[in-house]
């Protein structure tokens, strides 16, 4: 039997370099979400932290719920949150294909080796025959499990079934007295799976494995040395030691991740689109801000405290420290972290150009049509523009909602309007003017207001609350917003004047 392993395993492929190889598996069902985007990450930052590598291999053994361009979409956004594997369908690798569905005669190969050494046996039982024991045990108010009838069948027996063309799956043969294991996270463990189940399938009809032999098959073939996966496998790892056993291979170690949570304990919600990536990213989330978060809500890092980066987070890293409580995920704390996050990189000389040409690009989408001045578009101004208004929004979609429009289109505002503020309007705005003359090399905030505050007292009889309203107005057609002093400093002395000059005639 030995010999017969070592001959079918013997050219398995290349050795694995030094250091950890960990795989992140999801099924391409539809869109990445928080939870797997967690998995992912904490798959990435043990592999980065021990000089290892990061594996994504998808999992599509189960053909019916296979969504087209899931799976690129999938590695799309795992490059978009920065996160990228070493190995994948994409970027290759010596040990794919990284696709499970190219991967069947592997698995049919395995599934051979488990039948000839009696560890697993060909189930004939119909659809039919186990949907009438899954409903007798409901209503026997048991769980339901298959009976392992087939197990008993005589090598003649199913010969002679096999004669008659009647369809077979693989089941293996699950024996007592599992051997415990030491779980990176959830300590020692065992799960004496054959006195709650029966035998599992572990070869479909189609000729498709199911996860539980295709995972330890690839597992043990690309040389994962270390699984981290979600805790909703704690039990069936068992189960996998024991095929890992039946194919004389040594397992890699096992942590199994705490689930994450909404705030209120319940299951993250699918149903809205609201925890997939791609909605984040078209809602103009940074991506560090979901790391982040994720992150700060759960454990295994030396502290928590918001805007930590992916370079901060790697050494800060310890499987040990990961708990066994469920990371209990706030979403209405993100569009702070968001904030944090951005000013990041608005504080970045390089990350501040690319925000630079996604503010443009915003501008023209969204007041194209409005006859947008070209200098608004100027990479100057919409720097300007970002660096004052640098820790006052969370999101860049932000600076071209309606409370931001007067930095990108020139409001229509009637001497009228001013009147109603202050009968001395054409004395301020010479005084404005002049002001603007003489500040045009240099306009700082802070100067400014010192010189706005000078200029009221030129004024016979209005007060400076009502100098800053009518400025306001002026500036930018609305009673609310960035201080006066910012205003002008954005739009800079030849702005304020224009608009100043169309006000008062107007």
């Amino acid at each position: 039997m030995a010999r017969a392993l070592r001959a079918l395993w013997g050219a398995a492929g290349p050795e694995p370099g030094p250091g950890p190889r960990v795989r992140f598996g999801p099924s391409p069902t539809g869109f990445l979400h928080l939870g797997g985007l967690r998995t992912a990450l904490y798959n990435y930052i043990f592999a980065k932290k021990h000089r290892g590598t990061f594996i994504l291999r998808v999992e599509d053994t189960d053909q019916n719920r296979v969504v087209p361009g899931a799976a690129e979409g999938i590695e799309d956004m795992l490059d978009w949150a920065g996160i990228p594997p070493d190995e994948s369908p994409r970027r290759g690798g010596s040990f794919g294909p990284y696709q499970q569905s190219q991967r069947l005669d592997l698995y049919r190969s395995a599934s051979d080796v488990l039948l000839e050494s009696g560890a697993a046996y060909r189930c004939f039982c119909t659809p039919q025959r186990l949907e009438l024991l899954k409903k007798e045990a409901l209503r026997s108010q048991q769980t339901p499990r298959y009976d392992n009838r087939c197990r008993h069948l005589t090598p003649t027996e199913v010969a002679e079934k096999l004669s008659q063309g009647l369809d077979w799956v693989v089941r293996f043969r699950l024996e007592k007295g599992v051997e415990p294991f030491q779980d990176l996270v959830y300590g020692w463990n065992k799960h004496e799976v054959a006195d709650v189940e029966g035998d599992p399938v572990i070869l479909k009809g189609d000729g498709f494995p199911t996860y539980h032999l295709a995972n330890v098959v690839d597992d043990h073939h690309m040389g994962i040395s270390h699984v981290l996966r979600g805790t909703e496998w704690l039990t069936s790892t068992s189960k996998h030691l024991l095929l890992y056993k039946a194919f004389g291979w040594d397992p890699p170690q096992f942590g199994h991740l705490p689930l994450l949570l909404n705030k209120d304990g319940g299951k993250l919600s699918k149903r809205q689109g609201d925890i997939f990536l791609e909605r984040f990213a078209r809602d103009g989330y940074l991506p560090e801000a979901l790391l982040d978060i994720i992150t700060n809500c759960g454990s295994g890092f030396a502290e928590k405290q918001m805007g930590r980066t992916l370079e901060e987070l790697i050494p800060q890293f310890e499987i040990g420290r990961i708990t066994t409580h469920s990371a209990l995920l706030d979403l209405e704390k993100l569009p702070e972290f968001n904030r944090i996050h951005l000013i990041r990189h608005i504080e970045h000389e390089g990350l501040r150009q690319k925000l630079i040409r996604e503010v443009q690009l915003l501008v023209e989408h969204v007041y194209g049509d409005q006859q947008v001045d070209q200098e608004v578009l100027e990479k100057e101004y919409v720097e300007r523009v970002l660096l004052l208004r640098k820790g006052h929004i969370s999101f860049l979609k932000n600076l071209v909602s309606s409370d931001y429009s007067y930095l990108w289109v020139r409001p229509s505002v009637s001497r009228e309007q001013l009147q109603t503020i202050s009968a001395e309007v054409d004395e301020i705005g010479k005084l404005v003017l002049g002001l603007m003359t003489r500040q045009a090399a240099v306009l700082t905030v802070e100067e400014l207001n010192k010189d706005l505050k000078s200029l009221q007292k030129q004024t016979k009889e209005t007060k400076y609350s009502s100098v800053m309203k009518l400025l306001r107005l002026a500036l930018s057609g609305q009673q609310h917003g960035p201080s006066v002093a910012e205003m002008m400093v954005t739009l800079g002395p030849k702005e304020v004047c224009g608009r100043i000059h169309k006000a008062l005639s107007s």
